[in-house]
């Protein structure tokens, strides 16, 4: 049975508020940062951010160019990163901004490299940190912090002035890449000391076109000062060991209009407490994020683990629901600094509800804690060459919801979709896709949209489709290409690249859904295909039986002599794909592997032995491949390219177990009642201990990574230090180690009757203590230059 889906697109509201709030830009910069009540404006055009979170106390200073590169690569526009004071001043007054504490060299690198940057400045922070980032000397004072008493805010405001000084000279006026700072973190109930902290900031000289804080929890703000951000998280380490799946997170797999999240940062302030009155901020304020999951961490009690597709539907689920500004949190995993008088993680030593690792703080990020590629950059960066490409008429169109709505947030049964319209034109959302819980395959789908004015609904596709279980997507609705109008294709929009003054609009296929492309005959002079059908149907040139890949090019005439390409390619294909500016002209760069952009030359992060990727268009002359030159291959309209030989198979590390495991420590419980991470003294006596050796060429890049299970492992250089992690049901990634000889590997199995949440596949394996193998991932970074 067909199973239609309604909806009417409303008649455009009314004009935004604008000139409404007291954002405003340095005079005379060519690109004026503006806000409406409904979205953002950069040079006069609606302008739609991707943040993407990045800690450079978190990494090592010389590896910060290449990670914001990945990172720009990735889709990524600006760069946010919490400014954390007990790193910077653990000994009090002893600030420190040298090497991987240089705050104004990470700001600089941004601009560098055309991203903006979104200092967190604070003074709390949270972010997992040690006492949420306020030094233990400020703690010893006797004064009230995260309130305006006169004892806190002396060192605070030395403390912002340090920043300013740092940070001087990168403001707009001057050129500079900061575009927004946050004040405070995750402060629901003191909207008078958030002025005070903002005031207190621009008297220090700081200074941006918007002034933002997380709006989470039922915020209360100061009346028009601060640009509220709101967030959302797939998984969850802050909630109870045998809480379930919370349902806090769950919420964020449908479509809604509620921007409020009431469970970030819940197990800091009391759930039943509510502050300020979201929808007065939603009448005045864009829908921005700062906080979508890009992961999440693990805590002792609490060990989620998220996948790519968990991670990939939440944020095209925001985008259909109306969000305007993609902020994700992480972007790129870290480890924490090691304190010169303490360990600066979160943990119950310093009376918060979580232990945390002492040094990882990886959060399953699309790029992890040593720079590794995950499945999630892929499904983010082709998110965002759609917004790259289509933010700005996105941003002004309005979320609209179907006349049949799921009945709840356990509702399996009905179909998760909206539209983002602005009267003549729009996008379909799709999300079929939530962790824990799949749901079901829906057979016979179609889609009715009414526009306003129109005597016609556009309902689509021509053949009803089955959405298959864990697809999400976006379709285009009367989307112009150089002059034709696509009245809608079922495969989404990508980007746009020219090819011999040819718009080639590039479309990723979901899988299970045969791509259909439906053009409005009265735009169209002609249509070539070079498989599949050509049918005009309705006032339609209908095309299907598309075969998706790199020879799936659709080739268009307008009829206003516009020429236009619609490259459908398969979702695996669809993910390879990266744009830059490479050898003197945008192109499309597929690549399985990391591609990041430099002037003339792409990088290609990849395995040690063989590479490919293709190029569109085609670059003029060979391409030079680590000094040796390569020719091209036909692969479709695109240039493929060959390099290398051999498999890319991990080598084998040298493993060697040393002690057998003991019995498991006795659970110990704390803040909350929560499950306590082993004491110290357990590594010594009753973990597993495994010798690595460590070949004298390793690469710098390469990566160990151990096939493990148990509780919590660690892992040491002597006696330092080096690694750590809480057992997931993940590898253990190990990076660093090209100067190293050996590494000590130490492994504790978890008692049967420990409070502690494992993922189900992974619950008994954490009951032994023990690495099964362990191999070196070598990455191999390729220079490719023009001939």
């Amino acid at each position: 049975m067909t199973r239609p889906h309604r909806l009417r697109i409303p008649t455009p509201s009314a004009p935004p508020l604008t000139g409404h709030l007291p954002f405003t830009d340095a005079p005379g910069v060519p690109d004026p940062i503006e806000v409406t009540g409904r979205w953002l404006t950069r040079g006069g055009r609606p302008w739609f951010p991707v943040s993407g979170e990045f800690h450079y106390t978190r990494c090592p200073a010389a590896e910060w160019e290449e990670e914001l590169r990945k990172m720009k690569a990735g889709g990524v526009t600006a760069v946010a990163s919490y400014v954390i004071w007990i790193h910077h001043e653990e000994i009090e007054g002893r600030v420190r901004f040298d090497g991987d504490r240089d705050l104004r060299r990470f700001a600089e690198l941004c601009a560098r490299h055309g991203l903006d940057f979104i200092p967190r400045i604070g003074p709390w922070s949270h972010a997992e940190v040690r006492n949420g980032g306020l030094p233990d000397w400020l703690l010893a004072r006797d004064c009230v912090p995260r309130t305006d008493d006169p004892a806190y805010l002396a060192p605070v405001r030395d403390w912002f002035a340090a920043i300013a000084e740092r940070l001087r000279g990168l403001d707009r006026a001057h050129g500079g890449p900061i575009v927004a700072i946050q004040i405070e973190n995750e402060l629901y109930d003191q909207p008078g000391h958030l002025l005070t902290l903002k005031r207190m900031a621009q008297a220090a000289g700081l200074s941006a076109p918007l002034w933002t804080s997380t709006a989470w929890g039922g915020v209360r703000l100061p009346p028009d000062e601060l640009l509220p951000l709101y967030g959302g998280y797939p998984e969850a380490f802050w909630t109870e060991a045998d809480g379930g799946w919370p349902d806090t997170c769950r919420k964020h797999f449908f479509f809604t209009h509620q921007r409020d999240d009431e469970g970030i940062g819940a197990d800091l302030r009391p759930t039943t407490v509510r502050g300020g009155d979201p929808d007065a901020l939603a009448d005045r304020f864009p829908w921005a994020t700062c906080e979508l999951g890009g992961g999440m961490a693990v805590a002792y009690h609490r060990r989620p683990r998220l996948e790519a597709a968990d991670i990939g539907a939440l944020g095209l689920t925001k985008i259909g629901c109306g969000s305007v500004w993609q902020g994700y949190y992480m972007f790129h995993g870290g480890t924490n600094p090691l304190g010169e008088r303490s360990t600066l993680q979160e943990s119950h030593a310093t009376g918060y509800p979580n232990d945390l690792p002492v040094l990882t703080y990886d959060f399953q990020a699309p790029l992890g804690e040593y720079g590794q590629y995950r499945p999630s950059y892929d499904e983010l960066r082709l998110q965002h060459l759609l917004l790259a490409d289509y933010g700005h008429l996105i941003a002004p169109m309005e979320s609209v919801l179907p006349e049949r709505l799921p009945e709840g947030q356990l509702d399996r049964d009905t179909l998760r979709w909206a539209v983002r319209a602005d009267g003549s034109s729009g996008f379909l959302f799709v999300n079929n896709h939530q962790p824990h819980e799949p749901l079901p395959d829906r057979p016979d789908t179609s889609f009715t949209v009414e526009f306003p004015g129109e005597a016609e609904a556009l309902t689509l596709p021509a053949t009803p489709v089955t959405v298959p279980a864990g697809a999400y997507f976006c379709w285009p609705l009367r989307l112009d290409v150089a002059g034709a109008r696509l009245d809608w294709a079922t495969a989404q929009p990508v980007c746009t690249v020219d090819v011999d003054g040819r718009t080639v609009l590039v479309l990723a296929a979901t899988d299970g859904i045969a791509p259909e492309l439906a053009l409005d005959a009265g735009t169209v002079a002609s249509v070539g295909a070079p498989s599949g059908d050509i049918a005009e149907v309705g006032g339609r040139i209908l095309v299907t039986g598309l075969r998706p890949g790199t020879g799936a090019l659709v080739e268009v005439e307008a009829a206003d002599g516009g020429q236009a390409g619609l490259l459908v390619l398969d979702a695996a294909t669809a993910r390879t794909v990266h744009r830059g500016v490479a050898w003197g002209a945008e192109r499309l760069v597929l690549s399985a592997d990391g591609i990041v952009f430099d002037c003339d030359e792409v990088r290609v992060h990849g395995a040690a032995g063989r590479t490919s990727f293709a190029v569109l268009p085609a670059p003029h002359s060979p391409l030079v491949v680590d000094g040796e030159t390569v020719t091209a291959e036909a692969d479709g309209v695109l240039a493929r390219y060959r390099v290398g030989s051999g498999g890319d198979e991990p080598l084998r590390a040298s493993l060697t177990l040393v002690r057998p495991p003991g019995p498991a420590p006795e659970p110990a419980t704390c803040v909350l009642g929560r499950a306590s991470a082993p004491a110290d003294k357990y590594y010594d006596t009753v973990a597993a201990e495994y010798r690595v050796d460590v070949p004298d060429d390793l690469p710098e890049g390469a990566v160990l990574r151990l096939h493990w299970s148990g509780d919590a492992g660690r892992a040491h250089v002597g006696e330092r230090l080096v690694a750590d992690q809480f057992f997931s049901g993940r590898v253990w990634d190990i990076g660093r180690l090209a100067a190293v000889a050996a590494l000590r590997v130490r492994v504790l199995p978890l008692h049967a009757d420990a409070r502690v949440h494992v993922p189900r596949e992974a619950a008994d394996a954490a009951r032994s203590a023990v690495v099964r193998r362990a191999e070196w991932i070598l990455g191999r970074v390729r220079a490719v230059r023009a001939g």
